[in-house]
């Protein structure tokens, strides 16, 4: 476990060292922490009528930008740690469930080191991904441990899962995943202990919340409207971005269609292991496509999918081939192992990713500041450059009332590129004052 956890550590350096913040929800909630003026507005920990009832992770969230948002690599650091820790604890419960140590060790580097890890350790607003397995496999610690107790073991998960479901919904797949464990580790009756006791407050949230997520459906936030007819889709998107080292966010995974060389080999690597999984036993392959479902669970009915919602999903994947490995054909472990290796490329270039869009925020956001501190007029028209990557900075410019005490808001607009500006914003977040001249629509640009 301990090398694990300093593995990983050093592996996401840059996710520790990076300078910036990632996208909007970052600035906005550092707004929050330090209103311009009244006090801080803390969430309420007993609104359950609100859509995103995560008290937990937005009061951690409030409390951590007060303290660190101006340090941004200190709040990296407590994501990538406690990611850290998220993958020493997946180690340790695979090595309880008989996994060998080293199969242990790669699996849980494997997990940490991988996309959709990379991407939630990388960007502070995925704290309530971290939180909510981490309870996941504190619950797999309690079942696993040495001459457990029923009950104490049913109220440990019990208060785990309460735990997790006040960071974040997709905890409820947290009983799912205990469901599967019952089938694969059949002779422990401990999961089945640990299952009631996470399935009780499961079920007392699903009553408790169930109107308001069931308006959800209907509502006019595309990402966020569910339907059972996007579950075989969803689920097809997160398993073919793994192997698609270049894609950044899953939800791009589809674009090229069915047709598309590489979502072709990305298919026939999962049908090859599953294919591997079955020869080693039915159970495996019946577990695999079972907790896959189970760990995508509550995210594979939304309209739009997102990597930090695959991390519960990595873990699993990443869990099971560890403890499927003994039974494995060599062929099927090859494939395995490549599987593994795209996953680290991919993980390694999602990092880079998010470590450039830090670099290109602590660059963007004191600039725009310092731009609107001497701009009192209309709206600043902001024309990103050809070469800029535009989605960066809609992210950085969306709805964040204020930076450093400068009122952001309603006062900046992006504009496309054949559109008058008022400033060009450069690849690297530096902005460029433009001075009209004529003819009208033309204009020249010069660095501040």
């Amino acid at each position: 476990m301990a090398a694990v956890l300093v593995l990983t550590l050093l592996a996401q350096w840059p996710l520790i060292a990076n300078p910036g913040y990632f996208s909007h929800d970052e600035l906005q909630w550092a707004a929050a922490a330090a209103p311009l003026t009244g006090p801080v507005q803390w969430v309420g920990w007993f609104e359950t009528g609100v859509f995103q009832f995560r008290p937990l992770t937005f009061n951690l969230w409030l409390w951590l930008s007060q303290h660190l948002f101006e340090r941004p690599p200190l709040f990296h650091a407590v994501l990538v740690a406690a990611g850290a820790v998220n993958a020493a604890l997946l180690a340790g419960l695979l090595r309880r469930l008989g996994a060998t140590p080293r199969a242990a060790l790669l699996a849980a580097l494997a997990f940490a080191l991988g996309p959709y890890a990379m991407y939630v350790h990388g960007w502070v607003g995925t704290i309530g991904d971290v939180i909510w397995l981490g309870c996941a496999l504190l619950i797999g610690w309690l079942a696993t441990a040495p001459r457990v107790r029923r009950w104490p073991l049913a109220l440990g998960a019990a208060l785990l899962m309460l735990l997790a479901l006040l960071a974040k919904e997709s905890a409820l797949s947290i009983p799912a995943l205990l469901a599967v464990a019952c089938v694969l580790d059949r002779p422990r009756a401990a999961w089945r202990w640990a299952f009631i006791g996470a399935a009780l407050p499961a079920l007392a949230y699903v009553v408790l919340r169930f109107g308001v997520l069931a308006g959800a459906a209907g509502g006019g936030d595309a990402a966020y409207a569910w339907s059972p007819g996007h579950l075989p889709l969803r689920w097809l998107e997160y398993l073919v971005y793994l192997p698609q080292v270049s894609m950044f966010e899953v939800s791009s995974s589809l674009n090229r269609g069915f047709g598309d060389t590489r979502f072709i080999v990305s298919a026939l690597l999962w049908l090859a292991l599953l294919a591997g999984l079955l020869r080693a036993g039915w159970r495996w392959a019946l577990g695999w496509l079972a907790g896959s479902v189970a760990a995508l669970g509550p995210v594979l009915v939304l309209g739009t999918a997102y990597n930090q919602y695959a991390y519960g999903f990595a873990a699993f994947a990443a869990g099971l081939m560890a403890c499927a490995w003994p039974q494995l054909a060599r062929w099927a472990r090859a494939v395995a192992v490549l599987l593994a290796v795209l996953a680290l490329w991919h993980g390694v270039n999602v990092m880079r990713q998010m470590r450039e869009v830090g670099e290109i925020q602590a660059v963007f956001s004191p600039a725009l500041a310092e731009v609107l501190r001497d701009e009192p007029g209309p709206a600043l028209r902001l024309r990103p450059s050809p070469d800029a990557d535009a989605w960066i900075f809609q992210r950085l410019t969306h709805e964040v009332p204020h930076y450093r005490g400068i009122a952001i808001g309603e006062r900046v607009r992006l504009v496309a590129p054949g559109e008058a500006a008022d400033f060009t914003i450069q690849a690297d977040g530096n902005l460029v004052r433009c001075h009209h001249v004529e003819p009208p629509g033309r204009a020249t640009c010069a660095p501040l």
